[in-house]
């Protein structure tokens, strides 16, 4: 693209382990695949999806309130979805069964979507209590029930959900003593030998917790960050977690099997802010996004960097992967950029 000031990358595979020399010179990274531009507004959420036939989709939630959904064939938006009242749209999750999409808005409504057969209907609502700025997660498997965390009533509650009856089962609340502020954002898993969910949370005072859903109680705690957890990624695999925020250091941390949480190191950024951080499915690199408008990629390994990828003229506010490897970022710029990097074999 021109015009892009690209800077820093290393070519090694995500395999290679080597560290380069600082003296080495460094050919830029490859410009975007391409980029889609009528989002319209800033772009705040992007979610991969496969569709019918295999061609994958992109969702796309916007500040003015849509959710697009883009064909990366026809590099278009083949529907907009508008049902949060023009308010920004913060997340995005498809569910397994069936063609159904969650959308989060800061109208206080996360909403069911029916997608079938060109059909893009509400059918269903939950009403949310918090005005934070905390992105909901899902624990779905091919079954017909589900588990959604929602952020809380009480400021530093997290209200987990049995859907599509939107039963209660908890609210987890830290203790008294504990302070850790405002959830800022949420990660369901559960560990294929065991049928407890669990629920990582990062926090306002920059703290992770590691919560068991069903015994309602805080496994452990750990000071990952001095500001704000902006975005967590988990990899169930290595039992070991990414965590991005307000700050200029990405943590990464690990669960033993006693599920106590550790931080295994740090990675100092050039400047502070990580809006989003995620892991490829393949868990080869992750990608973060970056209030310096700059998109980083990582070996997850070894944490090595990767790229660093400046094309938004504003903030990066959300990063997603495809299965097939493709990386999608979102800015303030209201553009969305698509970039193969390092495509797994």
């Amino acid at each position: 693209m021109g015009g892009c000031h690209h800077s820093r990358v290393v070519p090694q595979s995500p395999g290679d382990c080597a560290l380069p020399s600082m003296a080495a010179h460094l050919p830029p990274p490859p410009d975007p695949q391409f980029v889609l531009r009528g989002a319209q507004s800033p772009v705040h959420a992007l979610h991969f999806h496969r569709g019918a036939q295999g061609c994958p989709l992109l969702f796309s939630g916007s500040q003015g309130g849509l959710v697009h959904i883009w064909s990366l064939q026809t590099r278009r938006a083949v529907a907009a979805l508008d049902g949060h009242g023009g308010r920004c749209v913060t997340w995005l999750q498809t569910l397994p069964r069936g063609h159904q999409l969650l959308s989060q808005g800061r109208d206080l409504k996360l909403c069911l979507w029916d997608l079938a057969e060109g059909r893009n209907a509400v059918v269903d609502s939950v009403r949310l209590e918090s005005v934070g700025f905390c992105r909901s997660a899902v624990l779905a498997g091919g079954q017909p029930r589900w588990t959604l965390a929602v952020p809380g009533k009480g400021s530093d509650e997290v209200q987990i959900l049995e859907m599509p009856s939107k039963t209660s089962v908890c609210t987890l609340k830290p203790e008294a003593d504990a302070k850790p502020g405002m959830p800022m954002c949420l990660g369901l898993w559960q560990a294929n030998s065991s049928p407890r969910p669990l629920l990582l949370a990062g926090y306002e005072d920059g703290s992770v917790v590691l919560w068991d859903v069903l015994e309602r109680k805080m496994c452990s705690r750990v000071a990952c960050h001095e500001e704000p957890v902006m975005g967590l990624d988990f990899d169930p695999q290595k039992a070991r977690g990414v965590s991005g925020s307000a700050g200029k250091a990405l943590a990464v941390w690990s669960l033993d099997g006693r599920q106590a949480l550790q931080v295994r190191g740090t990675h100092e950024l050039t400047n502070p802010g990580v809006a989003e951080v995620t892991i490829r499915p393949d868990r080869k690199i992750l990608a973060t996004a970056g209030w310096d408008h700059r998109i980083r990629v990582f070996q997850w390994r070894t944490m090595k960097p990767l790229a660093v990828l400046a094309l938004h003229s504003a903030a990066v506010q959300c990063v997603a992967f495809a299965t097939s490897g493709l990386l999608a970022a979102g800015s303030k710029d209201q553009r969305i950029s698509i970039w193969s990097l390092y495509p797994p074999p």
